[in-house]
């Protein structure tokens, strides 16, 4: 093959320099190899998700789009390249939002592709201004603080493809997550990638001391981290007797439950009490029903829950249990003589009210305590104030207009048993630091409430029950897991996962979960590691400001300076 280096005349000395003809006469043919490499960086990331078995390509799946970044100089040839990249990922990884809502599938998948593709633009200038090591260095920090600014919530926060997630299905990996939490994840990938990367680029057609310092690198870091997770990593058999928490997996349509069918709340809480009493005996002190378990097309007023006709078999259940507490997930509403919430919806003169996707602790006595979910999900359940017109693509889910009402503490609900439950409705469980705020204040055990059914039988339940070993591992407490069509189950502080419910079918679980009062570190300072790397990443963009801007005064200060003396 002839090769021809970028100066004519002279032969190429560096491998990356090397462009064969054929790609200059063939500019269609160049365009389609780069293309190629795009959608192979995004086909690694999606063949590395949950819950496939090749986690490991996620060690070397940026490599081809910081290979395009090595040989393509336009900063918008590679902005359409990276978006092609995060695109092919978003789709093939959470292609099961589709089976909610099309158009609102559409639009996800084209902002949060659009969204993280700004890190890596960042990374490019800068390291076109300062240098290839502070481009990587910056590459990390700008990535690392998109996934920090995306676990936040502002409104469309989607952090499902957060790089830490990847492990999942693996704790034994990642035991020292009770240190940095997912962030620690993002940071070993990042790492390791970009060490293979530099070796493979210096060793194309050379090689050096310095190449094989990169390898070396890249094995350490790769190794390092699971030998540590390792010597920490137990796999304990289930607990023995003692009091016991019993998990309810209804196994009911979701579809079928938002429906207007009347006479169906009745059949649905029968059904929940039968497989509720098939499995509690006399050292159950706690049960837990699904997210939305309590609905109705008007919604459940949260004042008059022990007067509501509709509810009378629930407080007989309990009555015949006195020892038992009840979390259940309820589709709630709360009412006001005056806009006295800032959420508050105007139903008639005088009468305003909130409404809640929220869960509530029961007893034989009536409503201890209620939850109402704060981590809204995006489209469902809330919307920005600008995208408010969209909302009528999400009716299905009995979202509205103004959304849902949220709470800002982080509420810990206290059972009879001794149990004092940290609450996470569905999409509340993928967000670590969210849920480590509980354990902070007294919580021993995570109650992850969910429906999951929306999806249907497709990855998307999969990887969110792989996800709450993620926070179990993160706070060092059991997690009860009552999914409506599954996967139900009980998760050790480890991140083993006990007996799990397989999809579409009823049942009801019991195990003996002990309360544990101990903190982890990452429980006591939080995602420490995403605020410092967020912190520091403000320093590369301020000293290429700097540069840049300095550039442009002495340029046009070159300019003036002929002109002045001319007219001297």
């Amino acid at each position: 093959m002839i090769l021809e280096s970028d100066t004519p005349g002279k032969k190429a000395s560096h491998p990356l320099s090397y462009k064969p003809l054929f790609l200059h006469k063939h500019s269609f043919l160049k365009r389609f190899t780069n293309l190629a490499i795009a959608l192979s960086s995004g086909l690694l990331l999606w063949a590395a998700w949950p819950v496939s078995p090749l986690t490991f390509f996620i060690f070397f799946a940026w490599i081809p789009l910081l290979w395009l970044e090595s040989t393509i100089k336009s900063r918008k040839k590679f902005f359409g390249l990276t978006y092609i990249t995060m695109l092919t990922w978003n789709v093939m990884a959470t292609w099961w939002i589709w089976n909610a809502s099309e158009p609102g599938a559409i639009a996800a998948f084209l902002a949060n592709s659009l969204l993280m593709c700004f890190p890596w633009l960042g990374f490019k200038i800068v390291k076109k201004w300062l240098g290839e090591k502070m481009g990587y260095a910056s590459l990390i920090a700008f990535w690392m603080c998109f996934e920090f600014i995306h676990l936040q919530d502002w409104g469309l926060s989607w952090p499902w493809l957060t790089l830490g997630n990847v492990f999942a299905t693996h704790p034994d990996w990642i035991q020292w997550y009770s240190y940095t939490g997912t962030s620690g994840g993002t940071l070993w990938v990042m790492l390791v990638n970009i060490f293979l990367f530099l070796h493979l680029k210096n060793n194309y057609k050379r090689q050096t001391a310095k190449t094989y310092t990169y390898l070396v690198t890249a094995i350490l870091l790769l190794m390092f981290p699971v030998m540590l997770s390792r010597i920490s990593y137990t796999h304990k058999d289930a607990p023995g007797p003692g009091s016991n928490i019993v998990v309810v997996q209804p196994n009911i349509d979701p579809y079928e439950k938002v429906s207007e069918e009347t006479g169906s709340f009745g059949a649905q809480l029968s059904k929940l009490i039968h497989l509720s009493e098939q499995a509690t005996d006399d050292n159950t002190v706690l049960v837990v029903w699904p997210e939305t378990a309590l609905y109705t097309s008007n919604g459940i007023e949260e004042d008059k829950m022990k007067e509501n006709f509709f509810l009378n078999p629930l407080w007989g259940f309990l009555q015949r249990h006195p020892r038992i507490n009840l979390f259940t997930g309820v589709e709630s509403y709360k009412v006001y003589d005056s806009k006295i919430t800032s959420t508050a919806k105007s139903g008639g003169p005088g009468f305003y009210y909130d409404s809640f996707n929220g869960s509530a602790l029961l007893d034989s006595s009536g409503t201890l305590a209620f939850y109402h979910k704060s981590m809204l999900v995006p489209g469902v359940e809330t919307l920005p104030w600008f995208l408010k017109f969209i909302d009528t693509w999400f009716e299905k889910f009995g979202g509205t207009t103004a959304g849902y009402a949220k709470q800002k503490e982080r509420t810990v609900l206290t059972t009879k048993g001794g149990y004092k439950i940290a609450p996470a409705i569905c999409y509340e469980s993928i967000y670590g630091e969210f849920m480590s705020q509980y354990i902070r204040n007294g919580a021993n055990l995570i109650c992850i409430i969910t429906n999951d059914g929306w999806w249907k039988n497709t990855p998307g339940y999969k990887q969110h029950m792989s996800y709450a070993r993620l926070r179990a591992i993160e706070t060092g407490k059991w997690v009860a897991r009552s999914a409506n069509t599954g996967i139900s189950c009980f998760i050790d502080p480890y991140g083993n996962v006990f007996d799990p419910q397989p999809w579409d079918t009823a049942a009801a679980i019991k195990m003996s979960v002990p309360a544990s009062t101990e903190k982890t570190f990452f429980v006591t300072y939080g995602d420490i590691l995403s605020r410092i790397i967020t912190v520091l990443s403000l320093l590369p963009i301020a000293w290429t400001l700097t540069l840049w801007v300095m550039k442009k005064f002495f340029n046009n200060k070159k300019r003036i300076l002929p002109v002045a003396k001319n007219n001297e």
